[in-house]
């Protein structure tokens, strides 16, 4: 199933999403489909919140063909060093803009299995952790960025603002 992603200006997107409990078929199955929508819709990462689901996971891709689903992220940043990445996401459609993240970071989260997980990421998969496991606390990259860069898309989140707020 290819679930339809909330958009900018839907008051679910700014929600602090619950810590998942407990692992089952269900949620096997969402994290299943969340995949088959990140791809139908070209994504590098979908988050639960962007869906509807106001719950603590999300999907990306680490690699050309390393997908992962991660339970109850913990990012940790491993220096101070930033960068900056031009970046999107699919309930923001069409605009893209630079933001500054950590470099490097470590993440720690269960998988689909109950497993704990650790990974040191860096760089782009660094960038795409970030981005996601912000959704989950309500932050959208639009919120990262610069006041001046933030005015320059002011009518095109207006415009999304109006069409999706609910």
């Amino acid at each position: 199933m290819v679930y339809d992603i909330i958009k900018y200006g839907n008051e679910l997107l700014k929600n602090k999403s619950d810590v998942v409990e407990e692992i089952t078929d269900e949620l096997r199955e969402i994290l299943d489909n969340l995949v088959k929508t990140m791809i139908d819709s070209n994504g590098v990462g979908l988050a639960a919140p962007q869906v509807g689901i106001n719950k603590r996971f999300f999907v990306c891709m680490i690699g050309e063909d390393n997908i992962i689903k991660v339970i109850n992220p913990v990012i940790t940043p491993l220096s101070e060093e930033k960068i900056v990445f031009e970046e999107g996401c699919l309930s923001i459609p069409g605009i893209y803009k630079n933001v500054n993240r950590y470099k490097k970071v470590k993440m720690n989260y269960l998988d689909e299995d109950g497993n704990q997980k650790e990974l040191e990421l860096e760089d782009y998969p660094s960038v795409v952790v970030q981005h996601e496991a912000d959704h989950l606390d309500g932050v959208l990259f639009v919120d990262k960025i610069s006041p001046v860069a933030k005015r320059m898309i002011g009518k095109k989140l207006a415009l999304l603002r109006k069409n999706n707020s609910k």
